[in-house]
């Protein structure tokens, strides 16, 4: 891959990753992902039916994908002759590819939601990040819901795009967001995505291989916690996922807790392994610790790309 050498001596990772943190997701500006999102459901209303749904929904996903890398590869290149032009679109862009600030500021708003409203006011703030329904949950499983999304997300939301960034620019970061988001809307076993999601739900699971090992490793690694690796390696592999059960538990290690267990989604009860065995209450202290260990990881991952890929990062 070709590095951009940008007008500033700052590489367009550093201020795109201030952003982030300083506004998070910008909700009122438009988004690319919102904009992939209407792109899928458009296609999933017309193309999920009759036969060969299968089929149908990956050559959405493979046409979907490699058209965003497309446009990003050629977008980079018209801009090439206009550095600052350039420069001003990778700070944007990267910017919107990292969700750090909006992860975290969601699982302080359950926790504060809950701590100062009360129980009822928690479940439905948390119905806001996560798929499980949370109108049962009591208040250690609101806040190792919100653990549990932390965990995940952080790889999902913030180490894989940055991964993916590292490797090959914006072209695969945004590559990679589209996998990611066509996941979140069609990889479902229901029955209505079973055949048609299933593709993009393999391929996020591919893509999500290594960042979620390096995320696992990530967050042990500015814990120092290493003698947590075998709990790791025990649990990891359990998860009905072949990918988050590695950052969670990582998590749940770090914090001596217990995630995982029974939920209901869409009406359905999933019976999802225990990850560890400390059947403790959870408390805000445990969220904020995990909301400064996730910030830790990127900024970690932040100053590793930059000196690993150096000027031109």
């Amino acid at each position: 891959m070709t590095v951009n050498h940008y007008p500033s001596m700052f590489p367009p990772l550093l201020p795109a990753f201030l952003l982030d943190a300083l506004l998070g997701d910008p909700r009122r500006l438009p988004h690319p992902i919102r904009l992939f999102g209407n792109t899928i459901a458009f296609f999933e209303t017309r193309w999920n039916r009759g036969l060969y749904r299968f089929q149908k929904g990956a050559l959405l996903t493979i046409l979907l994908v490699c058209g965003v890398w497309a446009i990003f590869y050629v977008a980079e290149q018209l801009l090439q002759p206009y550095p600052v032009v350039a420069y001003l679109f990778a700070v944007v862009f990267i910017f919107y590819g990292l969700a750090n600030r909006s992860l975290i500021g969601e699982a302080l708003e359950v926790e504060k939601v809950l701590s100062n409203e009360g129980l009822e006011a928690g479940r439905k703030r948390l119905s806001w990040i996560v798929g499980r329904e949370t109108s049962q949950l009591n208040a250690t499983q609101i806040r190792t819901a919100v653990l549990e999304t932390l965990a995940e997300n952080l790889s999902d939301g913030v180490v894989a795009p940055l991964f993916y960034y590292a490797i090959g620019g914006l072209p695969l970061m945004f590559a990679y967001k589209m996998v990611n988001t066509l996941d979140s809307m069609i990889g479902y076993k229901s029955e209505r995505y079973r055949q048609f999601g299933c593709f993009a739900a393999r391929t996020d699971d591919v893509f999500n291989f290594i960042p979620a090992r390096i995320t696992a490793l990530l967050l042990l690694l500015v814990t120092f916690r290493w003698n947590v690796v075998p709990f790791v390696l025990k649990y990891g592999p359990k998860h009905a996922s072949p990918n988050s059960g590695y950052p969670e538990s990582a998590m749940a290690g770090i914090l001596k807790c217990r995630f995982g267990g029974p939920n209901v989604y869409h009406g359905v009860l999933v019976e999802k392994p225990f990850i560890g065995g400390n059947q403790r209450e959870i408390t805000a202290k445990d969220i904020r610790k995990a909301c400064a260990v996730n910030f830790a990881v990127a900024t970690v991952v932040v100053v590793a790309i930059v000196l690993l890929r150096g000027y031109g990062a």
